[in-house]
């Protein structure tokens, strides 16, 4: 058997292969500039173990790796990197490093997406872009109106607020950006509109995202993305470990009996952190609970904190109706049952 430690980067990869059979050890450094990676990996016998860290540009490597039959383990780069207690790093000794914890039972493997949830995850993530660049268009229109006295707020994208902003005096070049700006966010509202229409096309094609949209405050979006981007609900211990995964815990350095607390970690995927807080502003207005449980958060801890507190609960919630695949009105009978004059059991 040959066991592989790959340092992998965007050009190159490095590689310390062990030959269990010989004890031969072969270090060697793959240009990703055309055939010469396949050549190497076709060429070796099985079986094959590769290990390699977690990066963004590693899935073409792996469907390699799927089309040649070779065995492969993605590890987190941070424990990865904790396992080594020297100073020095470079290619070679990573490429070392991750083929001794390979053989030593050691290399902390992490799940991974199947290449639908990426998919769908690159899908949520567009959305999120464009969403973001009219926000940005917006917010030059409403300056533009503003610098000539019209003050509209969010009647600015009315009828009668674009009338008005179409009638603005402006000179040659804010002229110009005002019809570029207006025709953008025509465009973004266009492509928006379509990206939405795929996204409820996805969740009604999947039972785990429809149980989730039965949940007061919680739309497609943040169905779809809470399905794909946890994935295996079952691969979750308890709440505990959800949370941490999305990063709404908080960051601790305690020492010695004492305990201090930080801001959030923020460890886990940005968007569904994001997703999460929107879904609670409107979950707690209409569920009873959840809108206890902010009020009271809201007097102890103020504003921010009550509602990341809200949206931790609120994930937690959407992650036990995916593990029992359960929709939200069973939810509220099993939470009744068990605390039937306190607040949700998570």
């Amino acid at each position: 058997m040959r066991i592989i430690g790959c340092d992998l980067h965007a050009r190159q990869q490095t590689i310390s292969m062990l030959d269990t059979e010989s004890g031969e050890v072969i270090e060697k450094t793959l240009q990703h500039e055309g055939e010469e990676v396949r050549e190497f990996y076709a060429a070796l016998s099985k079986p094959v173990l590769v290990g390699l860290e977690a990066t963004g540009s590693m899935f073409w490597f792996l469907r390699l790796l799927e089309e040649l039959g070779i065995e492969y383990r993605v590890g987190h780069p941070a424990a990865i990197r904790k396992a080594e207690t020297r100073k020095q790093k470079h290619d070679r000794r990573d490429a070392e490093l991750i083929r001794r914890l390979l053989v030593e039972n050691r290399f902390p493997q992490i799940w991974l997406p199947t290449a639908e949830q990426r998919d769908l995850r690159t899908l949520l993530q567009h959305r999120h872009q464009l969403v973001r660049m009219r926000v940005m268009t917006q917010n030059g229109l409403q300056g533009l109106a503003l610098s000539q006295g019209l003050r509209r707020g969010a009647k600015l994208w009315s009828q009668a607020g674009q009338r008005a902003l179409d009638s603005l005096p402006l000179a040659n070049y804010s002229g110009t950006r005002r019809q570029q700006l207006q025709e953008l966010r025509q465009q973004l509202n266009q492509r928006l509109q379509m990206l939405d229409q795929a996204v409820c096309e996805q969740v009604e094609r999947r039972a785990g995202a429809r149980l989730l949209l039965s949940h007061p405050g919680v739309g497609p979006i943040t169905a779809l993305a809470t399905e794909v981007f946890l994935g295996d609900a079952r691969r979750f211990p308890n709440a505990k470990a959800v949370a941490s995964y999305v990063g709404l815990i908080p960051s601790e350095h305690s020492s010695g009996g004492k305990q201090r607390n930080g801001s959030l970690s923020k460890q886990g995927n940005p968007l569904l952190r994001l997703l999460w807080v929107e879904a609670a502003r409107a979950a707690a207005r209409k569920d009873a609970r959840l809108k206890q449980f902010y009020r009271k958060k809201l007097v102890q801890k103020g504003l921010g904190k009550a509602v990341v507190a809200t949206a931790r609960k609120l994930g937690i919630r959407l992650w036990i109706m995916m593990r029992d695949q359960i929709d939200y009105t069973e939810f509220c009978r099993r939470a009744e049952q068990r605390c039937p004059h306190a607040g949700m059991p998570e």
